[in-house]
């Protein structure tokens, strides 16, 4: 019975996910340490169907990745809860989209220079009144913390989405 539930959840629509994935502000980075999970909270971009992030080099996320770069990165929105008459029958109205791929470093200049301008387009659009230069990214790239900033694009091979989407009239609130 929980499968075919599910599978009712499941979301097709591949505009959908895309503004989903646009407009979200954080996922969480599933990684295999060993053998054991490692998962962190994390910024990202979803542009041109790819999967963007950064953080610094010496950080544990990169050493995982660098030996297993196999990812699972997961993005949800909790929107309330859904009620029912019927008494402890409750639920919570979601979307969420998983995405599977491999962490690709990413050394070309254009490229990690384009996800970093895309990233404050996001997080703090016209906070800047000029675009990031390829010099000032590859400085970033150099010195920040006294250890280099590392960009990783995700090129997905899997993703999933499901959703319980929230009908105003069953919300509590």
């Amino acid at each position: 019975m929980d499968g075919v539930r599910y599978k009712i959840r499941e979301v097709l629509d591949n505009d959908k996910i895309e503004a989903f994935l646009s407009k979200a502000r954080i996922g969480h980075l599933g990684m295999v340490d060993g053998q054991l999970p490692y998962v962190v909270p994390l910024n990202f971009v979803w542009a041109n169907g790819k999967l963007y992030f950064h953080g610094a080099t010496g950080g544990r996320r990169n050493q995982v990745m660098s030996a297993n770069p196999e990812v699972c990165f997961t993005v949800c929105e909790e929107y309330g809860t859904i009620t029912n008459p019927v008494p402890a029958k409750t639920d919570t109205a979601y979307m969420s989209v998983m995405i599977f791929g491999k962490a690709e470093l990413i050394v070309d200049l254009d490229e990690a220079t384009y996800m970093l301008q895309e990233m404050l387009q996001k997080y703090v659009p016209g906070y800047y009144d000029r675009p990031l230069s390829k010099q000032h990214v590859d400085k970033y790239r150099s010195a920040i913390f006294n250890s280099p900033v590392q960009v990783y694009r995700v090129d997905a091979y899997q993703i999933t989405a499901k959703e319980n989407p929230s009908e105003e009239v069953k919300m509590y609130k």
